[in-house]
C-alpha cells in the first residue's frame, strides 16, 4: 500500500485580508505576513512554531488567506495535501470521479499547486513541494 499523502496547509478566503488577519491574531494569536500583488495579495498564516519554515510539532500545520475576487466569488476554505507527483495525483483525482480546476500553477519557492473538487463537491488542493536543499 502506498504511503498516505499528508495535509500540510490550509487556506481560507478573505473579503478583507486586514480585518481577517486581525481577527485570527486577536482570537488565536496566529501570526500573519501580508504578501504583495506579485504573490496574489496572499496572507501567510503561522499557527504553530516553525523551524526552517516547517512546523516543529508533528501533526500541526500553517496556512493562508487568499483574496475573494470577482473571478472566484464562491471561494471556500480548503486543505492542501502534499503529493510527490502532481500529474499522477491529478489523474487519480479524475479516475476516482473528482475534477481538477485548470492546470497546476507554479508558486515561486514553494512548488506546483492545483485545486480540485472531490466527489462530494468539496474544494481541496494539492501541492507538489519543491525539493528541499
Amino acid at each position: 500500500m502506498a504511503k498516505p499523502d499528508p495535509v500540510v496547509h490550509f487556506e481560507m478566503p478573505a473579503r478583507n485580508r486586514d480585518r481577517m488577519a486581525e481577527f485570527y491574531q486577536r482570537v488565536f494569536s496566529w501570526q500573519t505576513q501580508m504578501l504583495g500583488p506579485e504573490m496574489g495579495d496572499y496572507v501567510l498564516v503561522t499557527t504553530t512554531e516553525t523551524k526552517d519554515e516547517r512546523p516543529v510539532t508533528p501533526g500541526t500545520i500553517n496556512g493562508g488567506f487568499f483574496p475573494v475576487t470577482p473571478e472566484m466569488p464562491a471561494a471556500y476554505p480548503s486543505v492542501v495535501i502534499a503529493v510527490d507527483n502532481i500529474a499522477a495525483s491529478m489523474r487519480r483525482v479524475s479516475e476516482a470521479g473528482g475534477k481538477t480546476e485548470g492546470e497546476p500553477m507554479d508558486i515561486p519557492g514553494i512548488g506546483k499547486f492545483i485545486a480540485f473538487t472531490d466527489t462530494e463537491g468539496n474544494r481541496v488542493s494539492m501541492l507538489q513541494p519543491l525539493p528541499r536543499g
